[in-house]
């Protein structure tokens, strides 16, 4: 079972990945880079398990992918009030009947949306809040129920399971 640094380095880093594979579409100029304050602490192995969870999640957002989750991200990108706190009731809603992989997946894929949509609106510096919106959301609202299902390390069986289910449907 993975300690809870691993868990929080792996989230972190999982988070930022799936940001940045979502404005890989955008040009470069326009995308200023993310950090996250943990990256010198992973490993080849952390690495390695970032790089496929944010493949798999980036398939099951892209398959769960629809009118009403882009009208949910519109919706925090077009609030003239707090960002964060139209984030934050996004992701309230997204977990309001139970924590799952799944649902993780989805709130990292939403950053990734949101971000772009940032990016659009020539709204760049916007990426790093997002980061750290997600990030504090993780910490406080996840962690406990990544480390009670036994760490990102066994998420890939049900991630992989449900993208499996997300692309037949």
């Amino acid at each position: 079972m993975a300690c809870e640094g691993d868990d929080v380095r792996i989230g972190e880093a999982l988070i930022k990945e799936v940001i940045n594979a979502e404005l890989k579409a955008l040009p470069s100029q326009d995308v200023p880079p993310l950090t996250t304050p943990t990256a010198e602490g992973e490993n080849e192995q952390e690495l390695k398990v970032v790089d496929q969870l944010a493949k798999i999640t980036i398939l099951i957002g892209d398959c769960l992918y629809n009118e009403r989750l882009q009208d949910a991200i519109d919706a925090v990108a077009r609030s003239s009030g707090s960002k964060w706190d139209k984030f934050k009731r996004v992701a309230v809603q997204v977990f309001e009947h139970g924590i799952t992989w799944e649902k993780i997946a989805m709130l990292f894929y939403i950053a990734g949306k949101l971000a772009v949509k940032m990016v659009v609106a020539h709204l760049p510096e916007s990426l790093m809040e997002i980061q750290r919106w997600t990030v504090d959301f993780f910490k406080n609202n996840l962690l406990a129920w990544i480390q009670e299902h036994g760490g990102w390390i066994n998420s890939f069986s049900e991630l992989a399971q449900s993208s499996m289910q997300s692309v037949r449907n």
